[in-house]
C-alpha cells in the first residue's frame, strides 16, 4: 500500500536534515558555558521524562541546547516526545514567540500552547512524572576573552531586538554563550498542590516566567530605566519633597532653587549602569588580571548560587585594596550574575574617572551628611529605589580600606540606609553577602606603610593612575575570594522585633530597637568574614617569620613552625568554611623566595630564612589576616612564655578575662558561654602536637632550650604585640591615676608611649601603635565596665585595672613591662615637654 502522505514525510526528513546541518554550523562556531557547573545540583531524574522549557523562542536557542544536551547525553529537545498515549513532534516549548524580522513585536497570548497540550495530555494519560526543566539561553553573555566592540554591541540585554540582530548576535558572539538549566518542575507534584488542569497550567506557567526573569536579572541586571528617569522619580517622591519643603523653610529659598538643588544631588549620587561599558571593563580587567596574578580561586560560591535566587543581595566584602570592588564584580560576572550597585566614596568621583564608574555600577556618597537632611533624604530615597527595582549592592562596611590587615571596627551607616529602605518598602527579602578577600601581594604596599607611619594619607588624584604601569612590572601571587555564611534580614529582624513586619516604617521614625539590631548585624557580617578565611602561604609565613626576635629562622626551625600553624589551624576548627593552602612547609618557603617576599642565607650549620626591614612590615599585614585563627592557641602559649606550670582553672579564669578584648579587636565568633569549650579544644590541641603536657590540674610546657619550648614561645609571640599594647594602655591610666585624664588625652599619651618603645627595642611595626588599635582597646575597657567617666569627662577606673596589670607578669617578660612603665609619661610632664 502506497504511503498516504509521501510529500509530508520528505518534507519532514528534509526539514530534519536542515536542522542538523545548522546545529553542526552551530556546534563548529557557538561555545556554551554551562551552569550550573555540578549538574547533580539540579537533582534531574535521567529515568522520568524530560520537557524542556526555553524562555523565547529562538531557532538558534533551540539549536544550542540540542548540542548542549548531546554532549551532557541528556535527553535532546528536538526528538519526539512520546510517552505513553501522549505524542508530540519535539520535548521542548517556549514561554514567548515574537513576529518581525527588525523588531521583535510580541505575540500576545496567555500561556504556551504546547506546555498547555502537555499539561492536558498528563492529566489525561497519567504522565505526572514528566520532568519540565527550564533553560535559559544568553548568546552573548559567557565569559569571553575574545571581546571587541561589536561583539559588545549585540551582546545580551534587555531591549527589544528581531530575528536579524538575533542573527548578528549568534554570528558575532556564538563563542560566549551562557546555558543555564534551572531545577526541573515535575508535574506530579503540581497535580497535588492544584485543584485543575487550568490551575496547574497558571501555576506553571508563573514559576517559569519568575524562573525566566530572576536567570535573566541575575546574569544581566534588571531591566532599567534611564538614569534621568529615576533621578526624576528620586526628586519627586513623597520623603524628598518633604525635605525640599524644609529646605525652602529653613533656608528661605523657592522651590525651583530647592529642588534644583536635590536634582544635583542626585545627579552627584546616582550610577550610570551600561552593560556595555561592564563588557569592555570585562575584557580590559581579564587581561589586567592575567598579567598581574597567577590566578583567582574562589571558595564556597555553589552555597552563594544556591541561596541567591528569590533574594536582594548586598554584597559586603572586607576592605583590603582598590582591586577588591573590582575583582568581585568582574568574578561575579564571570559566574552569571550581574555586576552590584556599589556604594563608593565622592573622593572617587575625578574627572574621566568618575563618569567611568559610574557605567560599571558606583554610585557615590560623602563621608558625613548627618548635617545636611535634604542630601541625605536624596540619597535615602535613590537606595530604597534601586532596591526595590532588583538591583543588588555592594559596600564595604569598614568605611576604608585596612592598613593594618586586620577588619576595621564598621561603620553602620549604609547598613542602617539599607535595612531602612527595605523597612520603608519591604520587597524581596535581603540576603547580606560577606565575602573575604586575601592577597599575597597589595599594590598599595608601600603608600600603606607611610600611612601607618605617621604621614598624611594623600587624596586620590588622576595621577595615581600612573602607578597602574608599576604594577604591571610586578608578580602579585594569587588571590582567595572566599563567600561566608549569608545572613538573612528577615530572620534577624524578627529575633530582634517581632512584630516588624506589622508597623510599617516612616522616613523619621527611630524605633529603640533599631539601633541594636543594626549593630548586631554588622558584627555578625565582621564575624562572618574572619570565619570564610584563605590561609595562602604568605599569611604562615608572616606568622611564623615575625614571632622571632630579627624576623630570622633556621630553614628547619621555620619548616616546622610553618606546619604547626597548618595543624593549629586545622585541629581547632574555627569554621567549616575555612580554607588552608595545600602546599608543604617546605614548598611554601620555596613560593615566599619566589615571590621576593623572604630570602635564604646560606650558612655551613642551617641555612636561615629572613626578610628585610620593608618586607617585615609589610608581612605584618598578612600575619593579621589570620591573627584571629590562631588568636586563642596563642593566647594560652602566651601564659607559659615566663613559667612553665600553669594550673588548668587559672588559664581559664585569665581567658575569660581577656577574651572580652580579643574578641572586639579580631571579631572573633564565640559567645563568652562557648569560651570554655574553645578554650579546651585549643588546650587539647596544643597537648596533641607536644608543645603542652597535661599533669592533672596543670598544664606544662617543657624545660627552657627544648625544641618543644621554642616552639610554643614563637606561637604566642604572634600575639605578644597585642597584650603589650594592653600594658601600655593599663600603664598609662595607673601611672596618672584615675580621674586625670580624658580619652583623647590618653589615646595621645598611648601612641606616643608605643612610639617610643618601638624605637628602643628597634623593631618597625607602625601598626604597634596605630591609633584604631588603641581606641578599640579603650572601648572595650568602657563596654566592661573598667574604665568610666566622672562629670567633667575625666576617666575614671577602681583597683581592677591594677589587677590587670599585676596579672601582666605572666604573659609579658619583666624587661618589657619595666621598659612600658617606664617611657609612659604623665600628663605634667608632657605639657612640660610641650612648652
Amino acid at each position: 500500500m502506497a504511503d498516504p502522505h509521501p510529500f509530508k514525510r520528505f518534507l519532514t526528513t528534509l526539514y530534519g536534515a536542515w536542522l542538523a546541518l545548522l546545529r553542526r554550523i552551530l556546534h563548529w562556531w557557538v561555545r556554551s558555558t554551562v551552569l550550573p557547573e555540578d549538574f547533580d545540583d539540579l537533582a534531574l531524574d535521567r529515568d522520568r521524562p524530560v520537557f524542556y522549557m526555553i524562555d523565547t523562542y529562538a531557532l538558534s536557542s533551540v539549536l544550542i541546547l540540542e548540542q548542549v544536551c548531546m554532549r551532557l547525553r541528556l535527553p535532546r529537545p528536538l526528538v519526539p516526545f512520546q510517552h505513553g498515549k501522549a505524542s508530540f513532534s519535539r520535548s521542548f516549548g517556549a514561554s514567548r514567540r515574537y513576529g518581525g524580522f527588525i523588531l521583535r513585536r510580541p505575540k500576545k497570548r496567555r500561556h504556551s500552547w504546547i506546555l498547555g497540550e502537555l499539561i492536558e495530555a498528563a492529566a489525561d494519560n497519567g504522565l505526572a512524572q514528566v520532568q519540565i526543566v527550564p533553560v535559559t539561553v544568553l548568546v552573548g553573555r559567557a565569559p569571553d576573552k575574545e571581546v571587541s566592540f561589536f561583539k559588545i554591541l549585540f551582546s545580551e540585554n534587555w531591549s527589544v531586538g528581531g530575528r536579524l540582530r538575533r542573527l548578528f548576535s549568534t554570528l558575532i558572539n556564538g563563542r560566549a554563550t551562557m546555558v543555564q538549566f534551572g531545577k526541573p518542575v515535575t508535574l506530579e507534584r503540581v497535580f497535588e498542590e492544584t485543584e485543575d488542569r487550568e490551575q496547574a497550567l497558571r501555576r506553571v506557567s508563573r514559576v517559569l516566567r519568575v524562573h525566566f526573569k530572576r536567570v535573566r536579572t541575575a546574569a544581566i541586571g534588571p531591566d532599567r530605566s534611564h538614569r534621568r528617569t529615576l533621578v526624576e522619580r528620586v526628586v519627586r517622591s513623597p520623603a524628598v519633597q518633604e525635605a525640599i519643603a524644609a529646605k525652602m523653610r529653613r533656608d528661605d529659598m523657592s522651590r525651583e532653587r530647592a529642588e534644583a538643588e536635590a536634582r544635583k544631588y542626585a545627579h552627584e549620587i546616582a550610577a550610570d549602569y551600561s552593560y556595555t561599558f561592564v563588557r569592555i571593563a570585562d575584557l580590559l580587567l581579564s587581561w589586567f588580571w592575567s598579567r598581574i596574578y597567577r590566578g583567582v580561586t574562589v571558595h564556597h560560591f555553589s552555597e552563594f548560587r544556591e541561596q541567591a535566587p528569590g533574594h536582594e543581595i548586598v554584597y559586603v566584602p572586607c576592605h583590603r585594596s582598590h582591586m577588591d570592588y573590582m575583582l568581585l564584580s568582574w568574578l561575579l560576572y564571570h559566574r552569571g550574575f550581574v555586576p552590584p550597585h556599589i556604594a563608593a566614596g565622592v573622593n572617587l568621583n575625578m574627572p574621566l574617572v568618575g563618569p567611568l564608574l559610574r557605567r560599571g555600577g558606583a554610585f557615590f556618597l560623602r563621608r558625613t551628611f548627618r548635617s545636611q537632611p535634604l542630601y541625605a533624604a536624596v540619597f535615602n530615597q535613590y537606595v530604597t529605589l534601586i532596591l526595590d527595582r532588583g538591583v543588588s549592592l555592594e559596600y564595604f562596611i569598614e568605611g576604608t580600606r585596612s592598613r593594618t590587615g586586620r577588619l576595621l571596627p564598621p561603620r553602620a551607616g549604609m547598613l542602617s540606609i539599607t535595612i531602612r529602605a527595605f523597612l520603608r518598602n519591604p520587597g524581596k527579602p535581603v540576603m547580606f553577602q560577606p565575602v573575604y578577600i586575601g592577597y599575597e601581594r597589595l599594590a598599595e604596599g608601600s603608600s600603606y606603610i607611610s600611612e601607618l607611619s605617621g604621614r598624611q594619607k594623600k587624596p586620590e588624584s588622576l595621577s595615581d593612575f600612573r602607578n597602574v604601569i608599576n604594577i604591571l612590572r610586578k608578580n602579585y601571587g594569587e588571590v582567595a575570594v572566599s563567600f561566608g555564611e549569608p545572613i538573612l534580614l528577615n530572620r534577624l529582624l524578627e529575633a530582634h522585633h517581632p512584630e516588624w513586619s506589622g508597623e510599617p516604617l516612616d522616613e523619621n521614625s527611630k524605633p529603640r530597637w533599631l539601633s541594636g539590631m543594626v549593630d548586631d548585624l554588622a558584627r555578625q557580617i565582621m564575624v562572618n568574614i574572619n570565619r570564610s578565611a584563605d590561609v595562602n602561604p604568605i599569611n604562615l609565613l608572616a606568622t611564623a617569620l615575625l614571632a622571632s626576635r630579627k624576623q630570622a629562622l633556621d630553614e628547619d626551625d621555620l619548616e616546622r613552625t610553618i606546619g604547626l600553624l597548618k595543624d593549629i589551624i586545622a585541629l581547632t576548627a574555627y569554621s567549616d568554611r575555612i580554607t588552608l593552602t595545600t602546599l608543604t612547609p617546605g614548598q611554601v618557603i620555596e613560593y615566599g623566595l619566589e615571590l621576593g617576599i623572604i630570602e635564604r642565607q646560606e650558612h655551613p650549620l642551617g641555612n636561615i630564612i629572613r626578610t628585610d626591614a620593608t618586607n617585615a612590615v609589610l608581612l605584618t599585614y598578612f600575619r593579621n589576616n589570620i591573627a584571629h585563627l590562631v588568636a586563642m592557641s596563642a593566647w594560652i602559649a602566651c601564659c607559659f612564655l615566663n613559667v612553665q606550670r600553669v594550673r588548668k582553672g587559672r588559664v581559664e579564669q585569665l581567658s575569660h578575662f581577656v577574651y572580652p578584648f580579643i574578641r572586639r579587636e579580631l571579631f572573633l565568633p564565640w559567645e563568652p558561654e562557648e569560651l570554655s569549650g574553645v578554650i579546651e579544644r585549643c588546650m587539647q590541641a596544643l597537648i596533641d602536637m607536644g608543645l603542652l603536657r597535661s599533669s592533672g590540674e596543670f598544664l606544662q610546657r617543657a624545660a627552657g632550650g627544648s625544641d618543644e619550648s621554642y616552639y610554643l614561645r614563637l606561637l604566642g609571640g604572634s600575639l605578644l604585640q597585642t597584650f603589650e599594647r594592653y600594658f601600655i594602655t593599663v600603664a598609662v591610666l595607673v601611672k596618672n591615676g584615675s580621674g586625670r585624664m580624658t580619652r583623647k588625652q590618653l589615646e595621645r599619651l598611648c601612641i606616643l608611649s608605643a612610639q617610643r618603645i618601638s624605637l628602643l627595642h628597634e623593631f618597625e611595626a607602625p601598626e604597634f601603635y596605630d591609633r584604631t588599635l588603641f581606641r578599640q582597646f579603650i572601648e572595650s575597657l568602657f563596654e566592661s565596665g573598667i574604665l568610666g567617666r566622672d562629670d567633667d569627662g575625666h576617666l575614671t577606673f577602681d583597683r581592677q585595672l591594677e589587677d590587670f596589670a599585676r596579672d601582666a607578669k605572666l604573659v609579658l617578660a619583666k624587661e618589657i613591662r619595666h621598659t612600658i612603665i617606664q617611657v609612659t609619661p604623665q600628663l605634667p610632664e608632657l605639657d612640660q615637654e610641650a612648652a
